[in-house]
């Protein structure tokens, strides 16, 4: 018989804000996502993660969604077995809480608001193609082909910003990254971005991914903006997030058409140029019924 295993329950959160017009997460050192035990006081798996982030952090959580069990056999270590359940929450950051960092340092070739990385998506396919050619059947080679096409397309109109887990496991299984070569006898990955201790890279990927498709159907975006707010920072907000510029007028008649916000009496102070109207969010629409999904306006 096979010696049995003990079990430790660890939450482990990607906690997003948005500062100057950057993504941001919190991190521990490692850099690791804020991870904390499982305590059984709690009546439920939320309130621990709550908790344990407002005594650790001084942050105070808004919208929390559980994103998936982690559990695969690399996390056992030394007769334990971790399982690691993963949480996205958003929140406004405290000015004496913990560090934070920007979310394109591990994936920078997610961020497409400068334009399409041509440089960086071709290294990054230059070095999948190898991988490709080494299937063991034809079969494989065109699996692999068709995943690489679809996850790295050299076309910017076919770039789907949600497959942001699809990208990293690729790159993962391909033996590109840092985490693929931990305790093995691999190449030095030649792809930038930043790696993190266990699998909370893989983590951030799901939180990512899942926060990107969530934009277009919920309007979680709010939690991450003051109370008062213009359209301009409501829009740099929601292109941090999905990686992607939007159209300016596109994006403010979509916006508008759907009854998310309303104008206020008040404007931005400035010393130079035209002050801007400010708009708050119609938090009520949150308990009448769910924002219709739609199509970020890409701009361009």
């Amino acid at each position: 018989m096979s010696k049995q295993q003990d079990l430790s329950i660890e939450l482990s959160a990607v906690i997003v804000s948005v500062t100057e017009g950057q993504p941001q997460i919190m991190v521990q050192p490692g850099p690791a996502l804020p991870s904390g035990p499982f305590e059984t006081q709690h009546r439920t798996l939320e309130q621990g993660l709550r908790a344990w982030v407002s005594t650790q952090s001084k942050v105070s959580l808004g919208y929390v969604e559980q994103l998936y069990t982690f559990a695969d056999k690399d996390r056992a270590t030394d007769g334990w077995r971790f399982v690691s359940i993963g949480y996205l929450a958003l929140g406004q950051p405290a000015e004496d809480g913990p560090p934070t960092m920007d979310w394109y340092a591990f994936f920078p070739w997610e961020d497409h608001r400068a334009g399409f990385p041509k440089k960086l998506i071709a290294l990054i396919l230059k070095h999948l193609s190898p991988w490709k050619k080494e299937a063991p059947s034809s079969s494989q080679r065109r699996e692999r082909e068709s995943r690489i096409a679809i996850a790295f397309p050299k076309d910017p109109r076919a770039w789907n910003e949600e497959l942001v887990l699809q990208r990293y496991e690729l790159l993962w299984e391909a033996g590109l990254l840092e985490e693929a070569a931990r305790g093995k006898k691999a190449k030095k990955p030649v792809i930038p971005g930043l790696s993190m201790a266990h699998d909370h890279r893989r983590i951030l990927a799901t939180g990512i991914a899942r926060l990107r498709a969530k934009i277009k159907y919920r309007p979680v975006v709010f939690e991450l903006l003051p109370e008062r707010f213009t359209l301009l920072h409501l829009q740099e907000t929601v292109e941090a997030l999905a990686g992607l510029r939007l159209h300016k007028q596109n994006f403010r008649r979509l916006v508008q058409s759907q009854g998310l916000v309303e104008e206020t009496p008040a404007q931005t102070s400035t010393a130079r140029g035209r002050p801007a109207k400010l708009f708050a969010f119609r938090r009520e629409l949150m308990r009448q019924r769910a924002v219709a999904g739609t199509k970020l306006p890409r701009s361009g």
